[in-house]
């Protein structure tokens, strides 16, 4: 209570010691990206507004007068590429934006920009989002985690009524398929508590206050962005302010966070941000059977030694500790029913990389060393009983350590943009197993694991613009290799190349298409996975390859909206299938501890396919909004009967419609409503459930796999509600915003769980067995969040 008071006392020592609504400038400089030099008498404007201002001899500008709020940079100059920046927001202090434009063979005359602030590129025309502050920052539901915000997005479904989680399920892959980069440093996951071996977790681990903007793609991946099958989420982070140090402290849905921005000497700038987690307390107040904490920190540091040479070093890393709310209510049978499976866990990671740039001419080389590293540590006794050894079910201590190296060069030549470069891995996966397992019999799973992987890999690319900007094309290639076997060595059978197209028909109309191979190694869980001392899965492991094709039109209604229509067909084969249960291991992963640690072979087979439509909209500064609906199939094929059945992300229909609308006096609104058809799911082996020692190893039902995903859930929807108030004062903003998810307190019925009562017997076989019973599963709450920022 102490500490409440003592927050009131702050913001109203703010309200009166502050005076006075501010205005503040945008200011920068414009250069050549060949060059570095200054571009001097370019034009520079505030987009969709009538404010702009010329660079002088030098390339500086500088517009003033500006009110709090989100704004966007358009460049224009002869002989170059008209630019628009991403969105950027305006608080308590100038704000600086240095501007490299690239050299364009189209005269301006001749240049449409109706495409700002849509933003494409040649080699992905087709199945790439820019995603925006403003969208980060403002998504209801979301809380600024942009696992949460990208399933406003066509093709993007998520986990539902499964433990608040963040997985994300794209195009009808599974949330295994996934890549993620910082400033062009991969990291292996974007949540903590994260899933090994897939990924997914309750929170994200990237702070959105050193986001800028988000490169999602969810087709034609870049070739410098391997080992994807779904998605590729390119994160561009902030960069610090060179003139003035300022700080930013915020109370978000389930974390505290404390961020700084500022510059060392005349260079070097940088942004810190640390947050501590209070979600357990969350978690509490929901009665839920598992308490997460977190605490995480990321950084960015950069160098512009010269106008040719750059160095940016970042990183970040988690500790986060899940334990088991043994007080939750023991009448909530539903929750004694997770209580009782889920284990404790302990995760600790980290990524630090470092990105060197060199600007020559025409040509820009980069190069990005980085190292990744993930703890985890699962245990789990029957009935949380530790007092005896004998009750201990899960022990798994594990590493993930990653080393990479990239190398790529871009040139510029003409007509053509040229990438073309390297990568060189090596990869260490540890794992000392202990686990109670049961298939017809009762066994115990003993191994250590102790595996090191070199990992490489070539790419290039080729892209063509047309002189008049019509058309354009790229033709490139990837060739990956492992050491792990004779299987995965030999870089040609990764063959890897992927063609787009893109063609202006007639005036704001555009065709665009993408076709490619792509290839994905298996998680290092499965590689890794032992029985008698033996990788049991070596000789029969191969990448997963997915060829893939997608085709659409893209339509500019006017300069703020765009209409866009694409089908998709996803073909996979060598994907992993368990020996265990027969099914895809990619139709796995979407609950807590690891996925994928088991016997398996690279002969499942499957595709996706479907059409999604989207039309978004940047409504001239006040709305913003984006509704977008995906008609899809998931599908694999039945290793016994060669029938294609439904995946496990099999929800065939997905709609969202999102928005923001700025009133006046800094209020800000924001609505969103989604709905997912019916998730298939597979009814219980109700005779293997029942055996003593099969419960007694798990404290789970067992699937009946001879009927997979013969059953189907109701549809799900749910509605959220943001509201922000902003207040401006000389250096200080004080932001408060109210979210209010599922606003319609919809219940979504999962499927009913088989339980033990506990009470044993023995059949007339002689068999001794609990008996069980099936109990109901609900999910879904009114949650209310209370935010409030203070950045000064």
């Amino acid at each position: 209570m102490l500490r409440l008071h003592t927050l009131f006392v702050f913001l109203f020592f703010v309200f009166i010691s502050a005076y006075g609504a501010q205005t503040y400038s945008v200011k920068g400089v414009v250069t050549s990206h060949a060059t570095g030099e200054g571009l001097p008498f370019v034009s520079v404007g505030i987009w969709n507004t009538s404010m702009g201002t010329m660079t002088d001899s030098l390339g500086n500008y500088f517009i003033g007068n500006l009110s709090p709020g989100m704004y966007r940079i358009q460049v224009s100059s002869v002989g170059y590429k008209t630019y628009v920046s991403p969105e950027f927001r305006i608080s308590s202090y100038d704000y600086t934006l240095d501007i490299a434009l690239e050299e364009s063979q189209v005269a301006l005359s001749e240049v449409s920009v109706v495409a700002a602030p849509f933003r494409s590129s040649i080699e992905s025309p087709i199945a790439m989002r820019v995603i925006g502050v403003q969208e980060i920052e403002k998504s209801p539901g979301a809380n600024r985690d942009i696992s949460k915000v990208v399933n406003s997005f066509p093709g993007v479904a998520s986990a539902v009524g499964n433990g608040y989680r963040n997985d994300l399920m794209i195009r009808g892959g599974g949330p295994s398929e996934n890549k993620f980069f910082l400033d062009g440093v991969e990291i292996p996951n974007i949540n903590h508590f994260s899933t090994q071996g897939a990924s997914g977790g309750p929170v994200g681990i990237i702070d959105a206050d050193l986001i800028r903007e988000v490169n999602f793609y969810t087709g034609a991946f870049p070739v410098s962005r391997g080992n994807a099958l779904s998605s590729v989420f390119d994160f561009k982070l902030l960069d610090g302010t060179p003139d003035k140090y300022t700080f930013k402290g915020t109370v978000g849905a389930s974390e505290l966070a404390l961020t700084s921005k500022g510059h060392i000497g005349n260079k070097t700038t940088y942004i810190v941000s640390v947050r501590q987690s209070y979600l357990q307390l969350l978690f509490s107040l929901l009665d839920m059977p598992f308490l997460p904490r977190y605490t995480d920190a990321q950084f960015k540091v950069k160098t512009r030694f010269s106008q040719e040479h750059e160095l940016t070093v970042l990183g970040l890393g988690a500790i986060d500790d899940m334990k088991l709310n043994t007080e939750t209510d023991p009448e909530d049978e539903s929750k004694q029913y997770l209580l009782n499976y889920l284990p404790t866990i302990k995760q600790n990671t980290y990524t630090l990389g470092a990105v060197y740039k060199h600007y020559s001419g025409n040509h820009t080389q980069t190069v990005v060393l980085s190292r990744s590293f993930m703890n985890n540590s699962n245990i789990k006794y029957r009935d949380n009983d530790e007092s005896s050894t004998d009750n201990l079910t899960l022990r798994l201590k594990s590493d993930e350590i990653e080393n990479h190296l990239r190398f790529e060069n871009r040139s510029l030549v003409g007509l053509f943009d040229l990438t073309a470069g390297f990568n060189v891995d090596y990869a260490v996966y540890r794992n000392n197993t202990f686990q109670r397992a049961f298939t017809n019999i009762s066994k115990e799973i003993r191994y250590k694991t102790d595996l090191g992987l070199f990992k490489w890999g070539i790419f290039a690319t080729s892209g063509y613009k047309s002189a008049d900007d019509r058309f354009s094309a790229s033709f490139g290639f990837r060739l990956d290799a492992c050491n792990y076997s004779s299987l995965t060595n030999n870089p040609f059978k990764q063959f890897s190349p992927r063609l787009s197209l893109s063609y202006n028909v007639i005036g704001n109309f555009f065709l665009n298409g993408s076709i490619g191979r792509f290839y994905q190694l298996p998680a290092y869980t499965t590689m890794g996975y032992q029985e008698d001392n033996v990788l049991i899965n070596k000789s029969r492991l191969k990448y997963v390859c997915s060829d893939q094709a997608v085709v659409g039109v893209e339509y500019y209604i006017n300069k703020w909206a765009r209409l866009t229509v694409e089908g998709f067909y996803k073909k996979y084969t060598h994907s992993p299938l368990s020996l265990r249960d027969s099914i895809p291991l990619a139709c796995k992963g979407t609950d807590y501890g690891v996925s994928g640690n088991e016997a398996a072979s690279s002969t499942a087979r499957g595709r996706a396919y479907g059409l999604e439509v989207m039309l978004r909209w940047f409504g001239m500064g006040r709305f913003t909004a984006l509704a977008s609906y995906t008609w899809y199939r998931s599908q694999f094929e039945d290793p016994a009967t060669g029938i294609y059945i439904p995946s496990a992300w099999d929800y065939r229909h997905l709609f969202t419609l999102s928005g923001t609308y700025k009133l006046p006096k800094n209020w800000d609104i924001g609505l969103k409503f989604r709905l997912m058809g019916g998730a298939p799911y597979t009814p219980y082996d109700e005779y293997t459930s029942s055996l003593v020692p099969a419960w007694d190893a798990t404290a789970r039902p067992y699937y009946d796999y001879e009927r997979y995903n013969t059953g189907r859930l109701k549809t799900f929807y749910e509605a959220d509600i943001r509201v922000d108030k902003s207040f401006y004062f000389k250096g200080v903003m004080l932001g408060f915003y109210v979210d209010l998810q599922n606003v319609l307190n919809f219940k979504y019925d999962n499927p009913l769980v088989l339980i033990s009562t506990g009470e044993k017997y023995v059949d007339n076989d002689g068999t001794e067995r609990y008996r069980m019973k099936y109990i109901a599963q609900q999910s879904g709450v009114i949650l209310p969040t209370l935010g409030i920022t203070v950045e000064f």
